[in-house]
């Protein structure tokens, strides 16, 4: 997983205004209490956290390694994530998923990574709404894999998810598809992400705010 440590002013910055920058970095904890809380049933050899900030507080569950982002823009970030995994953990899968889809499940993840479902898979791509992707795995990833399909790619745009897609056809890797999510980056995505998942942390969060009344 990747993600940003909830501080004030440095992470949902899109969500404020409505939202205050406490308020958003309350939201941005309960979607990394809710995610981590995920990742942690699905079946796993390693469990690595790639983390942009320090590490405080108690939203970490046991079970986890903690490893500090490189500088650079998010994709270099990113890929570096992927050459961190397979120097930790050579020949294994990786999959990354990022902080900001809190309405994530087990089953979404458990059943397409299963070792029958794997057989004649090289990589596994979740397209987010917006254009861009929430999870991104390659089944053997290398620092010059990842550097391939990331190095490059414009960020945070609505041909970002895409483009990815189009360089993992390019390299000749053969692609499951995961469901389609949502970000959460605005308000509007903020509302629509916590009806979808009412029992979420997240979700009490963002009703206890009562920004959207």
């Amino acid at each position: 997983m990747i993600a940003k440590a909830p501080v004030p002013g440095r992470v949902k910055t899109r969500l404020c205004p409505p939202c205050t920058p406490q308020l958003a970095a309350e939201l941005a904890r309960a979607a990394l209490v809710d995610t981590l809380r995920t990742l942690s049933t699905v079946p796993a050899g390693r469990r690595l956290l790639v983390l942009d900030g320090a590490l405080d507080g108690d939203w970490l569950p046991p079970g986890w390694t903690v490893l500090p982002q490189v500088g650079g823009g998010l994709e270099v970030r990113l890929a570096a994530a992927f050459a961190a995994a397979a120097e930790l953990a050579p020949q294994a899968p990786a999959l990354l998923v990022g902080m900001d889809t809190p309405q994530l499940t087990a089953p979404m993840l458990a059943e397409p990574l299963a070792p029958v479902a794997r057989e004649g898979v090289d990589a596994w791509f979740g397209p987010a709404a917006d254009g861009g992707f929430w999870a991104l795995g390659l089944a053997r990833p290398s620092a010059a894999l990842a550097e391939r399909v990331l190095l490059g790619v414009a960020m945070s745009t609505p041909t970002t998810g895409a483009e990815v897609a189009d360089r993992l056809a390019r390299a000749g890797l053969r692609v499951a598809r995961l469901p389609q999510l949502r970000d959460v980056d605005t308000a509007e995505d903020a509302a629509a992400v916590a009806a979808l998942a009412p029992d979420s942390a997240f979700a009490r969060s963002w009703h206890a705010a009562r920004v959207h009344r």
